[in-house]
């Protein structure tokens, strides 16, 4: 999906939408190269956290949609790190 018209430069619960869909973007490519280090899993962990501040707060359907889709992408990750940890 294309990056949601508008969406650059906009904040949402104080939450740069252009980084967060990067940020999610990158954590994401970091669990498919491999274990994340310590700090890194905790910033994957809290990424996922934010999503459920910024969802609620989208006035957009469409960007709605996307992000929900990168939060899924976030979380999936997530869940892949945690089950590679045990």
């Amino acid at each position: 999906m294309p990056f949601p018209p508008g969406f650059r430069g906009l904040d949402i619960e104080d939450q740069d939408m252009v980084m967060l869909d990067a940020d999610a973007y990158g954590y994401a490519l970091g669990v498919l190269q491999g274990p994340l280090d310590e700090q890194r899993g905790g910033g994957l962990i809290r990424l996922t956290a934010v999503f459920e501040n910024v969802l609620p707060a989208i006035d957009n359907k469409y960007a709605t949609r996307y992000y929900t889709r990168v939060r899924d992408m976030t979380v999936l990750a997530a869940e892949v790190e945690t089950l590679r940890a045990r």
